[in-house]
């Protein structure tokens, strides 16, 4: 069964007109309607850092889990986001933004490798300690836009770590859109067969252009999960490079009803949730996507 983490957090994070609360709590509150299997909704960093998601804690004590199966992710960047974040008994996940790139790791949470593997470590017994899993995604795991080294050697030494640690989910993450099919379908059909226990994950920023032959190559190569945002807002503000967008939700859905895959997100759910986006986002262009959804519900 396919996997869809919605993520609101990530299209939220570079906004800099700050979006207020009580709005943030009705979209991923209808975000919850809609069946995705887990939204990655906030973040437990530093407000100096992403000031935009300052109020993840305000926001979580008014999501209603009442009626959803939908868990909830909050990323962390070191051991105090860790404590606070585990400390909430709604989260289930803590996303960690590790990274086999020493450039990309300084400029996204101002940390060696040596010292990433360390917080995941500690996080990783945070989480055995107040039942919750970690998720850590490796950014640049399909090349290097810094000039760093990078093969699938590489990552696999990196993947081998992570596992010994006893990490169970790992996100590879395309940060800055540079990957080509090729590979994305190279690393997945190579990581997933030799690691078994794990549950690997695509989250993929990326052009409107080339979304369809990367999802194609990461679902080829074995992918089950995969982040998007609705409309393809967002991208990582830390890289130091311009933010190229996610993966549309709507794009997803169309490579799954093509391709005759099941999910289980509910249609009715999506279209409220892609309405109330609208003004969450109301400086981004909705106009085409909407005309799609609407054909498709009439």
């Amino acid at each position: 069964m396919i996997k869809i983490i919605e993520c609101p957090r990530d299209a939220m994070q570079g906004i800099t007109k700050f979006i207020p609360t009580e709005t943030k709590i009705e979209y991923i509150n209808a975000l919850l309607k809609v069946g995705y299997d887990t939204i990655d909704f906030g973040s437990f960093v530093s407000p100096r850092a992403i000031p935009q998601l300052k109020d993840t804690a305000e926001v979580l004590e008014k999501l209603d889990l009442t009626h959803t199966n939908t868990k909830l992710l909050a990323i962390v960047a070191n051991t105090v986001g860790g404590e606070m974040a585990a400390s909430h008994s709604k989260i289930t996940y803590l996303g960690y933004p590790f990274s086999i790139s020493p450039t990309f790791l300084r400029n996204n949470i101002n940390s060696t490798i040596d010292q990433a593997i360390v917080t995941t470590n500690r996080l990783q017994n945070i989480c055995e300690k107040s039942n919750k899993t970690i998720v850590c995604y490796i950014s640049m795991a399909f090349g290097n836009p810094y000039g760093d080294k990078w093969s699938v050697e590489v990552l696999e030494e990196w993947v081998d770590i992570l596992s010994k640690l006893g990490v169970k989910i790992i996100a590879l993450s395309d940060t800055t859109g540079d990957s080509i099919a090729d590979n994305v379908y190279s690393v997945f059909s190579d990581l997933i067969p030799r690691y078994p226990k794990i549950e690997f994950g695509f989250h993929l920023h990326t052009t409107q252009s080339t979304w369809f032959e990367k999802v194609d190559a990461a679902y080829k190569g074995g992918c089950r999960r995969f982040d998007t945002v609705i409309n393809g807002i967002g991208g990582c503000p830390m890289s130091g490079k311009e933010m190229v967008g996610n993966l549309k939700t709507s794009n997803l859905f169309k490579y799954l009803e093509n391709q005759n895959i099941p999910s289980d997100i509910d249609k009715d759910a999506f279209f409220s949730a892609f309405i109330k986006a609208m003004s969450v986002f109301p400086t981004f262009d909705f106009k085409n996507t909407l005309h799609s959804l609407r054909k498709k519900k009439d």
